[in-house]
């Protein structure tokens, strides 16, 4: 079993701050790459940003300058910081981890739970 425990959503004002951690646990042989995606009601889910094991980053357009993505591999987690939130951040956050299980097992798609973020005055 792989489990994705997220935390860190609530609410904050416009302009404010938040931050998202996932942590993987389980049965766990290497984790690619990590990330996080968000859906607002109506809307499809979209990739926020994403790392890879190395430290390469990758950001939705939206979110460039304002959110920043890192990870700890020691601990397998990855974190969100978001600076200067808009009402339009606001959104359900779900961590993403490709994760292989043992050594000649495939990589495969792992999702959190999901955490509310909400950004309003």
């Amino acid at each position: 079993q792989v489990q994705l425990v997220e935390s860190g959503g609530g609410l904050v004002q416009p302009g404010g701050s938040l931050r998202l951690s996932c942590a993987a646990s389980g049965s766990i042989f290497s984790i690619d790459a990590m990330g996080w995606y968000r859906q607002a009601p109506g809307k499809q889910r979209e990739l926020v940003a994403a790392i890879t094991s190395g430290g390469s980053t990758n950001y939705g357009d939206s979110v460039k300058g304002r959110f920043t993505i890192s990870r700890d591999n020691a601990k397998n987690t990855v974190y969100l910081q978001m600076n200067s939130l808009k009402p339009e951040d606001t959104a359900v956050y779900y961590c993403n981890a490709n994760i292989r299980r043992a050594i000649l097992a495939a990589l495969r798609d792992y999702w959190g739970q999901g955490t509310q973020v909400t950004v309003s005055s």
